[in-house]
C-alpha cells in the first residue's frame, strides 16, 4: 500500500475479511444504539411531561371523579402516571361497591392494582437500556479483537520477507487500531446514553411511587370516610 493509499477508507477496504466484519458489527451497533437513544429520548420527554400535566391536573383541586372520568373518555390508551391513576381509582371505586370488605382492604387492594401497572410503566420505559449497555460494555473488546487479529496478520506477513521496513507494517497495524478506535467510537456513546437515561427512568419511577403512596393516603382518607 502506497502512502497514498493510507486513507481511513482505504486502510478499511484492505483490512483482512475478518478484520472488515469486525469493523461491520461495531458500524451496525452504533447505529443501532444511536437509533435506541433517539428513540429513548423521545419516549422519556413524553413520559416527563405527561406526568408534569397530570400531577398539575390532579393537584388543582378538582373532582377526582370527574379527572378519572376524562383520562377514561381519552381515545389514546394512558400511559406512566395516568395509567397508574385510572388503575388505582377503579379498583377503589369496585372495591367499594363489593359489600363486606373494609376501607384498609379496599385501599389495600388499588394499592397492588397501581403496582402492577406502575411495573408495567417501568418496564416498558427501560426498554432497550440493556442494548445500550451491552452495546457500550462489549464494543471495546469486539474492536480488539479485530485489532489484535490485523497485528497478528502483520506479523505473520513479515516472516515471509528476507528485509522487514516500516512501511511494510504500517499499513497493517494501522488498518488494526482502526478496530479499536471503532470499538470506542461505538461504546462511549452507548454508555453515556445508558447512564443518561437510567438516570431518568430512575427518577420517573421515584415521581410514580411517591404518587401511589400520596394517592392511597387520599383514598384511604376517603374510605374510612365513608364508613
Amino acid at each position: 500500500m502506497t502512502e497514498q493509499d493510507m486513507s481511513i477508507l482505504a486502510l478499511i477496504a484492505e483490512a483482512s475479511l475478518l478484520v472488515q466484519l469486525v469493523m461491520l458489527i461495531l458500524v451496525l451497533a452504533s447505529v443501532a444504539s444511536w437509533a435506541v437513544m433517539f428513540r429513548k429520548h423521545r419516549m422519556l420527554r413524553e413520559a416527563e411531561e405527561a406526568a408534569e400535566r397530570f400531577e398539575q391536573n390532579f393537584w388543582a383541586g378538582g373532582d377526582v371523579s370527574e379527572l378519572y372520568r376524562e383520562l377514561a373518555e381519552q381515545p389514546e390508551e394512558s400511559q406512566g402516571m395516568e395509567a397508574i391513576f385510572e388503575s388505582g381509582f377503579a379498583e377503589f371505586v369496585d372495591g367499594q361497591k363489593r359489600k363486606g370488605r373494609s376501607a384498609d382492604d379496599v385501599v389495600e387492594s388499588a394499592r397492588r392494582s397501581m403496582r402492577i401497572v406502575h411495573i408495567r410503566e417501568i418496564d416498558r420505559l427501560e426498554a432497550n437500556l440493556a442494548f445500550l449497555a451491552t452495546v457500550g460494555s462489549t464494543s471495546p473488546y469486539i474492536g480488539l479483537f479485530g485489532t489484535v487479529w490485523g497485528i497478528m496478520n502483520s506479523f505473520r506477513a513479515l516472516g515471509t520477507v528476507q528485509q522487514a521496513t516500516l512501511s511494510m507494517v504500517a499499513p497493517g497495524i494501522a488498518e488494526a487500531l482502526i478496530a479499536t478506535a471503532m470499538g470506542l467510537f461505538a461504546a462511549i456513546p452507548a454508555v453515556i446514553g445508558y447512564n443518561r437515561y437510567a438516570d431518568k427512568v430512575e427518577r420517573l419511577e421515584v415521581r410514580f411511587d411517591t404518587f401511589v403512596e400520596e394517592f392511597c393516603s387520599i383514598l384511604e382518607r376517603n374510605a374510612h370516610s365513608e364508613q
